[in-house]
């Protein structure tokens, strides 16, 4: 669907989408085909021939018609949009032109993926998961390639293959599939302390996103900018989304991936396809370069976060996603990021993970795209002029004219040229040295972020990591390595460390490694995060026979005004009768539709519907199941006996909202508010049967 504009790469694209309709079928070389189900042969039951060329072209096509999956980040989506700046705020820092014009809107194309699963895994396993973003600027393309955490695994990319060799599944065996509960990957955690404020993160709720529409991205690591004058300004990005940061919860998490493992794939296509555009906010922290050293940290070590409470976040602009591709595999699939795709006004900084990405990157896409032309590929294509000496190669799209490839040329009038006034210049940095395979006594620190990280969580963010780090460890055949990774937690702090211990049968540390150092950074939580809406929430209203459609009604367009999405479940699909025998549509039947697929759950009054509901064991499982993943629960009038049913004890519970059906409005204001506010953690679960 498309938005409300038509942005400069979507003409671009046009020139290569192709609609089938009423055209006849050919060969790739164009000759009509008059039969594509039967190969040519001598007679009924004859021989195929090899002189059948369109049987030849068909098969071969379709023979070869894989590329080589992303070693990491297998397993995307992606969508179309545009980023435009609130104002020049960023002028006196950076030449970029579509971080300083206000209005502006730059197209983009922006891909969410896991990291670790090969492209047929699930959405939901708890993993990283990478936000890259690629501006199609008139300066030409620039790629932030960064994740929803704001830090990595190691310092130096020269360890990037042992940790992705770590966390993929085991090679003798292949297993586990898209999941680090296995020994090799805690195996290097425990040998590789760096690792550690990482792995507080992975084990937190941020690996465990509600949505990609709902989850934060930063850029990682340390850029630079630079202005017109040369003067460079370190920066980090973050991308803050308007809905708010939201995440599942394990169990949750592990039941979807049965249900619906395209759990996260559906919800951006849908939202897009129905004009809910998702839309995050640009920050930026900046660092000025006589206060690089000003830190108990080095910026340039990519496993340490500048805290907001030192370095506010500016806020720069807005991204908006209002655009499906038109073919998964044409764009999605072959859409190359490189980190090296910098335009003028944004450099790079020393940081020896960013080092080798600049490597790695562009080294990746010669093998999976087919040689050094896949920036023609029209989903890598700038917007800006393409003009150079490169020729020939694998799939050369373009017919170079003139005699000149070289450079300096007399024979094509010097040209193209080099320079001019928007030409892209490096950074003057002065660097000098010995050659040395050392890492600066700066990057000596792997646990005093981690304690920071663990200090800043609410008990119930505490409870979930706790659980994680039990659960990955509890699939760990060999104690030594279990053993090893509460040694470390004991670094971090000595409470995390015990509770752990206690759940995977290895005697707690005697005393803290370290104490715990006492700050915190309440940015890091999101039980701190701002209450956002009740928009593109998806609610299900269980109902049977007997129903009061009034009330169905009238919730459903008090939930819909403020924007929630809003499906009537029942124990058989199609209709059922209300209390005055007349219809009511139903979306989905019960056994369809998993309540793990829904933010919340509402029943309203009738007291057949809500006695033929209570015997309904799918029905009782969806209020049940809710209540115990924190969901908000609505209960009008009669639909009290499901609760009962679930037996969920005597209340009143955080975020389950009842109402008699007289005030319908005041109702739908207060239960979307409980929806609004994602999960109510403070919830007693003991007892509650999931």
């Amino acid at each position: 669907m498309l938005g409300d504009h038509r942005t400069d790469k979507d003409r671009q694209l046009d020139d290569v989408r192709v609609d089938y309709q009423d055209t006849a079928l050919t060969t790739d070389h164009g000759i009509r085909i008059d039969d594509t189900d039967n190969s040519l042969r001598p007679g009924e039951r004859g021989p195929t021939l090899m002189e059948d060329f369109h049987f030849r072209e068909k098969l071969t096509h379709f023979d070869h018609e894989r590329i080589p999956e992303r070693v990491v980040h297998a397993r995307g989506s992606a969508a179309h949009g545009y980023f435009e700046p609130y104002d020049d705020a960023l002028a006196p820092f950076t030449r970029a032109q579509f971080l300083t014009a206000p209005g502006l809107r730059t197209p983009v194309f922006v891909r969410f993926s896991t990291v670790v699963g090969s492209r047929g895994s699930a959405d939901t396993v708890r993993d990283v998961r990478g936000f890259a973003v690629k501006f199609y600027t008139a300066q030409g393309n620039f790629d932030l390639v960064g994740n929803n955490i704001p830090v990595f695994f190691i310092q130096d990319g020269i360890k990037f293959p042992d940790i992705v060799h770590a966390a993929k599944p085991e090679p003798h065996n292949e297993i586990p599939q898209a999941s680090t509960a296995h020994d090799t990957l805690w195996d290097f955690v425990r040998l590789q302390p760096e690792s550690t404020h990482m792995m507080m993160w992975v084990m937190s709720d941020r690996a465990l996103p509600r949505s990609y529409r709902m989850m934060q991205g930063f850029g990682v690591h340390t850029f630079r900018l630079v202005n017109a004058e040369g003067r460079g300004t370190f920066v980090k990005f973050h991308w803050k989304p308007e809905l708010g940061v939201h995440s599942l919860v394990w169990d949750e998490t592990q039941k979807i991936a049965g249900k619906d493992p395209d759990f996260n794939r559906r919800d951006l296509w849908e939202a897009i396809m129905t004009g809910n555009f998702p839309e995050w906010e640009l920050g930026v922290q900046l660092v000025a370069e006589e206060d690089e050293h000003s830190f108990d940290f080095d910026l340039l070590d990519a496993t340490k976060i500048i805290p907001e409470e030192l370095v506010p976040v500016q806020p720069v602009g807005r991204l908006v996603l209002d655009r499906n591709p038109d073919n998964f595999f044409a764009e999605t699939e072959q859409v190359a990021f490189h980190l090296g795709n910098v335009v003028p006004g944004i450099d790079f900084t020393n940081d020896p993970l960013l080092q080798a990405r600049l490597f790695s990157y562009l080294d990746t896409q010669l093998i999976r795209l087919g040689g050094p032309n896949f920036p023609q590929i029209p989903i890598n294509r700038p917007l800006a002029e393409v003009r150079n000496h490169h020729r020939d190669g694998y799939h050369q799209m373009i017919i170079p004219r003139g005699r000149a490839s070289y450079h300096p040329n007399s024979t094509g009038g010097g040209c193209p040229a080099v320079g001019g006034p928007d030409a892209y210049t490096h950074f003057q940095e002065r660097v000098d040295g010995h050659k040395i395979r050392k890492r600066s006594a700066s990057f000596a620190d792997h646990y005093s972020q981690a304690t920071l990280f663990w200090n800043s969580m609410s008990s119930w963010e505490r409870a979930h990591i706790v659980a994680a780090f039990r659960f990955e460890l509890g699939r760990v055949v060999d104690p030594d390595i279990r053993e090893g990774v509460v040694r470390n937690l004991s670094n971090v702090d000595h409470e995390l460390a015990s509770l752990v211990a206690a759940g995977i049968g290895v005697a707690p540390p005697a005393e803290p490694a370290v104490p715990n150092h006492g700050l915190s950074s309440p940015a890091l939580s999101q039980a701190h995060a701002p209450v956002r809406s009740v928009a593109t929430r998806k609610i299900a209203i269980l109902v049977a026979d007997g129903v009061d459609g009034g009330q169905v009604k009238a919730v459903q367009t008090a939930l819909g005004s403020m924007g929630a999405l809003c499906d009537v479940l029942a124990p058989r699909g199609g209709a059922v009768r209300d209390l005055d025998d007349k219809p009511v549509p139903v979306n989905h039947a019960l056994i369809t539709m998993a309540s793990v697929l829904y933010d919340a759950v509402l029943v309203p009054g009738g007291q057949e519907s809500a006695r033929a509901l209570s015997m309904d064991g799918e029905a009782v499982h969806y209020v049940a199941e809710a209540f115990k993943h924190a969901k908000a629960i609505g209960v009008l009038g009669e639909g009290a006996l499901l609760l009962e049913t679930a037996r969920l004890g005597p209340g009143p519970h955080p975020g389950v909202v009842t109402g008699t059906g007289e005030d319908v409005k005041g109702f739908a204001e207060a239960f979307g508010a409980a929806v609004a506010a994602h999960r109510h953690h403070g919830r007693a679960m003991d007892g509650v049967p999931a």
